[in-house]
């Protein structure tokens, strides 16, 4: 098994060394072997509306309505959210919301419970 990390970009575990650089194979991203200490290091912590820290398989609840793109029907004010993954970008939260299913949401229209 290997020592090497996964991508940043898209978590292939092929990546290879090439000089001083890592390259995935996958997705043709290189960095630089230095960059993944100082990765770890500063990793983003996300936060709820109220700034508390989210945590993979969180339950959270929606504080506004949502309107969702595509369609007619719209997240209310109270949808609990059971089971979220944190993951990078502008919607930060992935899960399925019931009665609608698979999304993105924004870490600032949610509030963590318990």
């Amino acid at each position: 098994m290997s020592d090497l990390p996964n991508c940043p970009e898209c978590n292939s575990e092929y990546t290879y060394e090439d000089r001083a650089l890592y390259v995935c194979p996958e997705c043709a991203h290189e960095w630089s072997m230095d960059a993944v200490g100082e990765e770890s290091e500063q990793a983003e912590i996300i936060c709820d509306a109220n700034g508390h820290p989210l945590q993979n398989g969180d339950t959270v609840t929606v504080i506004k309505n949502l309107k969702v793109k595509g369609s007619s029907s719209d997240i209310k004010v109270g949808t609990k959210v059971k089971n979220i993954r944190l993951v990078s970008g502008d919607h930060n939260i992935d899960c399925k919301i019931p009665g609608i299913g698979s999304m993105g949401l924004k870490s600032e229209f949610v509030k963590k419970i318990g």
